[in-house]
């Protein structure tokens, strides 16, 4: 039974954009016997983020306050329907996403990550979400 999650990826990619003045690409981790580089190339995401409307986002999630109910709310619509690929690690949808999210909104860093979260999983997309 799939579950469609939506995993909460600011906080990781807040982490990683913190760490990267530090780490490079030579830099890697030992896990047993198994070496592993912490920035490895990701392929393309197959979603086109730049040419997508954000509107549904920016118009509903307005700071000062950015009210987590509506911002998370504008969220979860944006994001569920691109849920798979978001959490597929192996391409950069999830960067690339809140890149243009970022872009677009000029959030606050860590907004999405610090106000929506629904369990250790992440954002729990609803099952009616239409896939892109």
């Amino acid at each position: 039974m799939e579950r469609n999650w939506l995993l909460s990826y600011l906080a990781i990619l807040i982490v990683m954009a913190a760490a990267s003045t530090s780490i490079s690409d030579s830099d890697s981790v030992s896990l047993a016997s198994t070496t592993r580089h912490l920035l490895q190339a990701k392929k393309a995401c197959p979603i086109k983020f730049e040419f997508l409307n954000y509107t549904i986002i920016t118009s509903e999630c307005k700071g000062p306050k950015y009210p987590a109910n509506s911002c998370c709310a504008a969220f979860k619509k944006f994001a569920c329907p691109y849920a798979k690929q978001i959490n597929d690690l192996t391409t950069d949808c999830a960067s690339t996403m809140f890149s243009y999210i970022n872009l677009y909104g000029k959030y606050p860093p860590g907004l999405f990550a610090a106000e929506c979260r629904e369990g250790k999983q992440g954002l729990k997309c609803p099952k009616s979400a239409p896939t892109r």
